[in-house]
C-alpha cells in the first residue's frame, strides 16, 4: 500500500483520489471547498478543508510523510505552482501536476514537479487511437510509456501459437491472456501451445509504442 495526497477535488481529482482508494491505497484528500470534500469524505482514508498554498496547512497534515502527492487544480496556474513549490519544499517524494497548457507544463517543471500531466488532452489521444483501430477494444495507462492493451489479434497471428509466435522477442510486448472466440472469460494463463484463431481477444502489455505497433501487423 502506499499513501497519496490528492489536492483539488474538482472531476479530475476526485476520479483520482477515488481510484487510488479503491485500489487499496491510503488518500488523503484536500480541498478549500467544503461541500467538494464531505462528497468524498466516506470513501477516502482521510478528507479536509483547507488552502494547500498555506505551508502551515501542509505541514499541519504532515504532507512530507505520503510517497505521493497529487495536484489537480490546474484551473488556477498561481495557485498550483506555489502548491507545487510547498510541496517540494516540504519535501514530498514525488509530486504530479495537472496543466492546463504547454506554459504551465514548463513553470511547473522548473519547480520541481516530478510529472505533469493533461487528461482532457491524453483523453483526446486515446479516443482517437481507439477511433482510428476499430481492433482496439480497451486500453489502459501504466505509466507514460507503457500500457495493456486488450485487442483483436493481428492478421498474421492467426492460427499461429504463442510458442511459434515468440511475442516478447519479435515484437517486444508480453501476451498475459487470452480468450476464445465464443468464451466469456479470459484465460490468464495461456500456454505456449495456444493458438490464436480468428475472433480470439488478446491482451498485451508492453511500451505504448510497441503496442502501436501491433496494429501495423
Amino acid at each position: 500500500m502506499k499513501t497519496f495526497v490528492v489536492i483539488g477535488l474538482g472531476q479530475f481529482g476526485t476520479a483520482v483520489a477515488l481510484e487510488l482508494s479503491r485500489l487499496g491505497h491510503e488518500v488523503l484528500a484536500l480541498d478549500e471547498h467544503e461541500d467538494a470534500v464531505q462528497e468524498i469524505a466516506d470513501e477516502v482514508t482521510h478528507a479536509v478543508t483547507g488552502d494547500a498554498r498555506d505551508p502551515a496547512v501542509l505541514r499541519a497534515l504532515g504532507v512530507r510523510n505520503y510517497d505521493c502527492a497529487v495536484v489537480a487544480v490546474g484551473g488556477d496556474i498561481g495557485g498550483s505552482a506555489l502548491i507545487t513549490l510547498n510541496l517540494k519544499e516540504q519535501g514530498v517524494k514525488r509530486v504530479i501536476c495537472k496543466a492546463q497548457s504547454d506554459v504551465h507544463q514548463k513553470m511547473l517543471m522548473k519547480i520541481g514537479a516530478d510529472r505533469v500531466v493533461f487528461p482532457e488532452y491524453d483523453m483526446g489521444l486515446k479516443v482517437a487511437q481507439g477511433l482510428s483501430s476499430s481492433s482496439v477494444l480497451n486500453f489502459i495507462e501504466l505509466s507514460e510509456d507503457y500500457g495493456i492493451v486488450e485487442t483483436e489479434p493481428p492478421a498474421s497471428w492467426r492460427g499461429r501459437t504463442i510458442q511459434e509466435l515468440n511475442v516478447r522477442a519479435k515484437y517486444k510486448v508480453n501476451l498475459i491472456a487470452v480468450r476464445k472466440d465464443g468464451a466469456e472469460e479470459f484465460n490468464v494463463t495461456p500456454g505456449p501451445d495456444t493458438r490464436i484463431e480468428p475472433g480470439d481477444t488478446v491482451v498485451a502489455v508492453g511500451r505504448t509504442e510497441d503496442i502501436n505497433h501491433l496494429q501495423d501487423l
